[in-house]
């Protein structure tokens, strides 16, 4: 977990630099290079799926090969969403500084719409009035997983206020929007995303957005690679099972709850929501009443992921995301303690494995995970009438990169009800990010 005591008064363009300087050496291990090579492509795919031609995804995946850093901080949120936008200033600042092309992401598709606080994937703020992205009643929104095929979306921006009809600068968004129809909440948001960055943020820098699905897919190319380590040890080889095991172990000492058997490895997406599986006597089973089942075996996931019916748990997605090819993610400050512990699992299933080629290459990686979401988050965040007020975001980046990270950063949310979480929260708001007892060592992790 790497101090950031250094640069917390200095300019925040210098801790968003460091954060994206990152040259890569060629591995000795071939579980790394593979899962690169692996990786690289699923950017390529990416990228041609989000429009762009066959030289620019090639030049994707070249500067993901060159420089492997990947922002996973912001859930599937709209451009605008105070918690993303600012995000993607931060990002954006360290990108410029080492001329790089692409702002490559890594966002959750498997949370709900959280309707009841008006915030999350399925509202905007602007004007300080919370606004329905897709005008849709709370009885589609409460507990319903925005991955799920459960459309038509359309956007709308609509009003809680009855009386009040839609302001001129709910208009001129609304105008700005895709006005197709998606299948699901999570592809209308990416699509809109991509569109809003061409219109508004306008820089030379290219978004590039990976969601559940895509890494689900990067999964099914390990696993149709029978020599692949996911296929081979984590699937076949029942380090799955192990793994879940060490999981539970882990819960029953002082990191309790960062990482959670929420669901082994992988959800099913059923038509409203992600549904929780349990790996038992080589079968993935549904509690449900859907009683879906499937065979633990590289082939069935395989097909079942391509046919867009299970999506992995968080920790399956940083396995093949960061973990196995090394990259870096730019994560909140909950990363910066669950991305160790998922590595520190992961060290376990490698020295049971025998693979001390990979195990090598854990330990020499150059900051794994580093605080990189909500690093820029000012007090009143508006972020529609902020790019307007500024004429644009390259006077919003003048503006943020000249703050002190303190500055920037504003109060840090402690989570009280987590001791440990508590600790380190006041440590990264005082710059110090020391282990909160002796006895609990980052060293190997």
């Amino acid at each position: 977990m790497p101090s950031i005591e250094p640069f917390w008064s200095q300019p925040l363009e210098a801790y968003s630099a460091e954060a994206y300087r990152l040259d890569r050496a060629r591995s000795a291990s071939f579980v790394r290079n593979h899962a690169m090579t692996l990786l690289r492509a699923a950017v390529e795919r990416a990228a041609l799926r989000a429009g762009y031609d066959a030289s620019e995804a090639m030049a994707a995946g070249r500067e993901m090969l060159g420089s492997p850093v990947i922002q996973t901080g912001p859930h599937c949120l709209l451009l605008f969403e105070p918690d993303a936008f600012y995000t993607h200033l931060f990002s954006l600042l360290g990108l410029t500084a080492h001329n790089r092309d692409w702002h490559i992401t890594y966002f959750g598709t498997t949370m709900s719409f959280k309707e009841s606080a008006k915030k999350g994937p399925g509202w905007l703020r602007i004007d300080g009035k919370p606004l329905n992205l897709f005008g849709l009643p709370r009885s589609r929104m409460d507990g319903r997983s925005i991955c799920c095929p459960n459309g038509p979306y359309r956007f709308a921006l609509t009003s809680s206020e009855a009386d009040e009809g839609p302001s001129l600068a709910s208009r001129q968004y609304l105008d700005d929007l895709p006005s197709s129809s998606f299948d699901t909440a999570a592809d209308a948001i990416k699509s809109a995303n991509q569109v809003l960055w061409r219109k508004r943020i306008t820089s030379p820098v290219k978004l590039l957005q990976l969601d559940d699905f895509d890494i689900a897919e990067l999964i099914a190319d390990h696993l149709d690679d029978t020599a692949s380590w996911m296929a081979n040890y984590f699937v076949s080889g029942g380090e799955a099972d192990r793994l879940s095991a060490d999981i539970d172990g882990l819960n029953l000492g002082p990191w309790k709850g960062w990482i959670r058997r929420t669901t082994d490895h992988f959800w099913l997406v059923e038509k409203n929501s992600v549904v929780p599986l349990r790996l038992s006597a080589g079968y993935l089973r549904s509690s449900d009443a859907s009683h879906f089942d499937i065979e633990f075996s590289p082939s069935a996931i395989s097909a079942a992921i391509r046919e867009r019916r299970l999506l992995p748990s968080l920790f399956t997605a940083f396995l093949v995301l960061s973990i196995l090819p090394g990259v870096r993610a730019l994560g909140g400050c909950r990363q910066t303690v669950y991305l160790p512990l998922m590595r520190y699992l992961t060290s376990l299933s490698l020295m049971r494995s025998g693979d001390r080629e990979l195990l090598e290459a854990l330990k020499r990686d150059e900051r794994p995970g580093n605080w990189g979401h909500r690093v820029l988050l000012p007090a009143n965040a508006n972020p529609v009438m902020e790019i307007d007020a500024a004429d644009g975001v390259q006077s919003l980046l003048d503006e943020y990169r000249r703050m002190t990270v303190a500055e920037a950063s504003g109060n840090l949310s402690a989570f009280t009800k987590d001791a440990i979480w508590a600790e380190m929260s006041k440590n990264l708001a005082s710059g110090r990010v020391s282990p909160v007892s002796p006895e609990w060592s980052w060293a190997a992790v």
